[in-house]
């Protein structure tokens, strides 16, 4: 497989508590790994240094053999996209279909390419109700979905998902999963998540924290 993300001796800690010991991993692209265990086990703070919104004590992350040390947070952005556990953190925009189409705006991209996308994005986290509300007025699984969908548009090559399924009712839930299994043949997937039975179902890979440290990474 073709690594994409390498960690090495990672030690970082958070209001003076050490939160991640020694984390040595390599996580690959096509790969889909999940990471378990109990609350204040490192998990989100792990997600988080290597999106570059944390920094770490020590050690290093590396992103398609480049160093975060070396690059700024929209560079890792474009390269990883993390979805936050909370949606009201990572949502700005004032309706659903800006927050959409922000990313692909920014970029210049042609009005009838937004417009496609955005539409298919809509269709498939069932938002298309709500194109013009205002994300003050969503839900909190609406928000789930909005803040996921508008990551995907962004195109990253990896994604880090925060507790996705938070929210979602059964249906959603089987929707999400058929478009993570459409989308593992194309970038790298890093699932933190309490819900063991999703877990179960999409992971090739499993890894175990407690109290900071790597317990257990097992094939699933």
């Amino acid at each position: 497989m073709n690594e994409f993300i390498r960690i090495e001796k990672l030690f970082c800690s958070l209001n003076k508590v050490q939160v991640l010991r020694n984390i040595n991993i390599s996580l690959n692209k096509s790969e889909f790994v999940s990471i378990i265990g109990p609350n204040g086990s490192g998990k989100t703070t792990l997600g988080k240094v290597v999106s570059g919104i944390i920094k770490q004590d020590s050690g290093d992350v590396f992103i398609d053999d480049k160093n975060i040390k070396d690059m700024s947070l929209p560079e890792i952005g474009r390269k990883i996209g993390y979805l936050f556990q909370n949606p009201d953190r990572q949502i700005f925009a004032p309706t659903v279909y800006e927050e959409l189409s922000f990313a692909m705006k920014y970029k210049k991209t042609a009005t009838d390419i937004i417009e496609k996308r955005v539409n298919e994005i809509l269709n498939i986290f069932e938002l298309s109700h709500l194109r013009d509300a205002s994300t003050y007025s969503l839900s909190q699984g609406e928000k789930q979905r909005l803040a996921l969908g508008a990551m995907l548009l962004n195109d990253p090559e990896y994604l880090i998902l925060d507790e996705p399924t938070t929210g979602l009712d059964p249906k959603r839930k089987y929707e999400l999963s058929k478009l993570l299994d459409s989308m593992v043949n194309r970038v790298g997937i890093l699932l933190i998540s309490h819900d063991k039975a999703f877990v179960l179902k999409h992971s090739h890979r499993i890894i175990e924290l407690y109290d900071g440290s790597i317990i257990n990474d097992k094939k699933n």
